[in-house]
């Protein structure tokens, strides 16, 4: 059931002196893109009418194939509550067809719908996901460009006046709860600057545009207060990078399926299968839940997020942690992605590969229940424990060899995603890195 009416739309912008509406959708790389137009626009839009140009945006297509057309998502209306009283501003979420009506290959909203559809072929109604994003706020110099100086001192779960952030996450909470969020918690992490807000989980398409409404908010907010809010994975060396643990439920007919009464754990076969699944091939998916340089400088050992293959229900070191709630709130957490991810992608990987340990009945090693961080390599081998790619590069190689991860994401996007990220290595591999010239310059 449709939430809004095209009818009720239009209704509310006039009640709300509502001026702008923002098209949006996101590119491959998981960047929220806007096309803004004036309310009289708007009957326009609503009829699936709105055509851009393709080709200016990043893993769509090419000049010669450039039209494309927006089909708001009626249900995804918003009014975005900081914006002006001389006329608002509201936003439409979109997903992506061609001149021809048919929904465009690459699109990452549709590419996660096109994984939904497989899961419900298998009998599920509902791919629940609760994310827990973590950002940090440095200070902006006095040109509004952010610096490295952070605005707190503050440690897990302190309170003001060490964590100095609390007035703008404050702020965000309750900017979020007026855009209809549901927010569970809001809390200082470990590192200095560094915060956690978790939202109520919701099904896999809402929960990766609240992702993305929620990075803009943040964002937003945060540069009111003159500060510079960053999902980056790892801005500091030496602490916590950012994470974006993904909390999942298989649903059927409102029954949470991976919730087994009888069973010794609580979780049921098609948790164990799914559990499997995403072990089997979380060493490929990393490209796509951890697609940036940077991503590899969090996944090392000392700062709390993963980098070995394994699962526990007690232990926090591993891939994937079973949270002790059971009955609905039964749920495999994942704790490798970051925040730069894009959600629709992350979220398509991750249910495919889920899905595949459904459908192989693959089973799920033993769990680790002892810190894989004091284990040495032979230790480790003998666990069967694999390590996640080190490098993007590396991650690259492994996900582009993976017919399930590939075969979810379609040809399109695959070969798109993979020349841009080889693009962003090359840039990289190439640059000369101030590490390099403090180590080597007076050595040689």
């Amino acid at each position: 059931m449709s939430k809004y009416t095209k009818e009720d739309i239009l209704r509310m912008v006039k009640e709300e002196n509502v001026r702008f509406i923002r098209l949006q959708f996101t590119d491959l790389l998981g960047v929220i893109k806007n096309v803004e137009i004036p309310i009289g626009q708007l009957e326009k839009a609503l009829d699936n009418k709105m055509m851009f140009d393709g080709s200016s945006i990043e893993g769509f297509v090419r000049i010669e194939e450039s039209d494309m057309n927006l089909y708001p998502d009626l249900d995804t209306f918003m009014i975005f509550p900081w914006t002006s009283e001389k006329g608002k501003v509201a936003r439409l979420i979109c997903d992506i067809f061609m001149p021809d009506g048919n929904p465009f290959d690459g699109d990452p909203r549709g590419i996660l719908k096109r994984v939904l559809k497989e899961m419900e072929d298998l009998g599920f109604s509902d791919f629940n996901i609760g994310p827990e994003p973590e950002f940090f706020l440095f200070k902006n110099d006095e040109k509004g460009e952010p610096t490295l100086e952070l605005n707190d001192k503050g440690g897990y779960f302190d309170l003001a006046p060490t964590d100095l952030g609390e007035n703008c996450r404050r702020d965000i909470v309750l900017e979020l709860e007026d855009m209809g969020f549901e927010i569970e918690a809001s809390h200082h992490e470990v590192a200095p600057g560094q915060h956690e807000i978790d939202f109520k989980y919701a099904d896999a398409v809402s929960t990766c545009d609240n992702i993305q409404t929620f990075k803009l908010a943040v964002k937003t907010i945060a540069r009111k207060h003159g500060l510079h809010a960053t999902f980056m994975a790892k801005p500091l060396f030496g602490v916590n990078g950012s994470g974006m643990h993904a909390n999942m439920s298989l649903f059927k007919d409102g029954e949470n399926v991976f919730y087994d009464a009888k069973s010794e754990t609580g979780l049921s076969e098609t948790a164990m299968h799914f559990l499997a699944g995403i072990l089997k091939h979380a060493q490929d998916f990393t490209a796509i839940t951890n697609p940036t340089v940077n991503s590899y400088k969090r996944l090392v050992p000392g700062y709390e997020a993963p980098c070995y293959v394994a699962w526990s229900m007690q232990n926090r070191s591993p891939l994937i942690r079973i949270p002790a709630s059971r009955g609905i709130s039964t749920r495999i957490e994942v704790r490798s992605v970051d925040p730069t991810a894009n959600p629709y992608l992350a979220m398509a990987v991750l249910l495919a590969a889920g899905l595949d340990g459904i459908k192989n009945k693959l089973n799920a090693p033993k769990p680790i229940d002892r810190n894989i961080y004091v284990m040495d390599k032979e230790e480790r081998e003998a666990e069967g424990i694999k390590d996640l790619p080190a490098t993007l590069k590396e991650a690259l190689t492994l996900f582009s060899k993976n017919e399930v991860l590939t075969t979810a994401l379609g040809a399109h996007a695959t070969e798109h995603f993979i020349e841009a990220k080889e693009i962003e290595w090359d840039m990289f591999r190439t640059q000369v890195h101030p590490w390099e010239r403090e180590q080597y310059m007076s050595m040689y």
